[in-house]
């Protein structure tokens, strides 16, 4: 059932929670520090575990990807909540964790890319799929 996607993504997002607001503790920041983050990279990981596996069924998939696609609404509102000013006058910790995590993001894009297989382009699917329409006698 899609439920089973939606409680995968429920104990994700408490586990990253709970790292987030540990994360806090450790930098002395009274604050849960990428809990978010965390749960999503959490959730990415349980499903590319889960699909190696063969165990990523259908409703599942189709559970964890409904909620993804709320997901950067979801952190938009959630980040609307916290006070940036605050935090940029708490000092450079902020800056400098902000600045390292979207250079690791880059890097992290990067290294998939390199390391990923070359899909096929809308415009390949497309072609192909007229070329397949052409050949069984169907007007394209």
């Amino acid at each position: 059932m899609m439920i089973s996607g939606v409680a995968m993504l429920a104990l994700c997002t408490l586990l990253g929670s709970i790292l987030g607001d540990l994360l806090g503790v450790a930098l002395g920041v009274k604050a849960n520090v990428g809990g978010v983050g965390i749960a999503m990279i959490l959730l990415i990981a349980t499903r590319l575990w889960l699909n190696r596996r063969g165990l990523l069924t259908l409703p599942l998939k189709l559970g964890v990807e409904f909620w993804g696609a709320l997901y950067i609404p979801i952190v938009v509102a959630m980040a609307a909540q916290q006070n940036v000013l605050v935090a940029a006058r708490s000092g450079p910790l902020v800056l400098i964790a902000g600045i390292a995590t979207v250079f690791v993001c880059f890097a992290t894009v990067a290294l998939m890319s390199r390391i990923g297989e070359r899909g096929e382009t809308m415009d390949e699917i497309e072609a192909r799929a007229r070329g397949e329409l052409a050949a069984s006698g169907n007007p394209v």
